[in-house]
């Protein structure tokens, strides 16, 4: 009866090992892995919480900046010139004198002067522009280029006028730095208009 008892006993523990072995297998194999691919889901997510709560942060801080250049940007944007927009004005010119019964006798682009810290800019011969070029890139930062334009306008005086409103009215800055207009004496009401108009270009488009 003792030794049943004892094999019955020992079966028993058997069975009991065997299935305590049997778990630590599957959970091992088989559920281990799951938790631990979940576990790494959840750090994932959290991570990924915290750089989209960085992110957003960093986007509000953005926008305030954006925000407070805008003004300057709008300024910078109305002021300079790009190639392209050089050779627009040359067209606006041309339909605005066009637009108010004008003809265009001469119109011409001068070279551009380089304008740093310490040039103003204004010498206008092409030896002097030169030089100073030379001056400006080799001792001091560019800040911008001044781009003259030269014109010669003929027709009706008041046609002129509007021409000259429509022109000064470009979304972008156009400085009149010279201007003289003669009465036509062999043709009535007709006046000759001579001028220099200046523009501004960033240091990138002009180098």
């Amino acid at each position: 009866t003792d030794l049943l008892s004892n094999k019955k006993l020992l079966i028993k523990f058997g069975i009991g090992f065997g299935s305590i072995l049997i778990f630590l297998i599957i959970y091992y194999a088989f559920v281990s892995p799951i938790v631990k691919s979940q576990n790494e889901q959840i750090a994932l997510m959290a991570e990924n919480k915290m750089k989209i709560e960085e992110f957003q942060t960093n986007i509000i801080t953005l926008k305030k900046s954006i925000k407070e250049k805008e003004p300057e940007f709008k300024k910078n944007s109305k002021l300079f010139h790009s190639k392209k927009e050089v050779e627009d004005l040359y067209q606006n010119i041309s339909n605005f004198a066009l637009s108010n019964g004008l003809s265009i006798v001469n119109l011409k682009k001068g070279e551009p002067v380089a304008v740093g810290n310490n040039n103003s800019g204004e010498n206008t011969s092409s030896d002097q522009n030169s030089d100073q070029n030379s001056e400006n890139t080799g001792n001091e930062q560019v800040l911008y280029f001044k781009i003259p334009v030269d014109y010669e306008i003929r027709g009706n005086f008041l046609g002129y006028l509007k021409f000259r409103r429509a022109l000064a009215s470009s979304s972008k800055v156009i400085n009149f730095d010279k201007e003289e207009i003669n009465v036509l004496k062999e043709v009535q009401g007709q006046v000759l208009s001579k001028g220099t108009i200046s523009i501004v270009g960033l240091p990138n488009e002009y180098k």
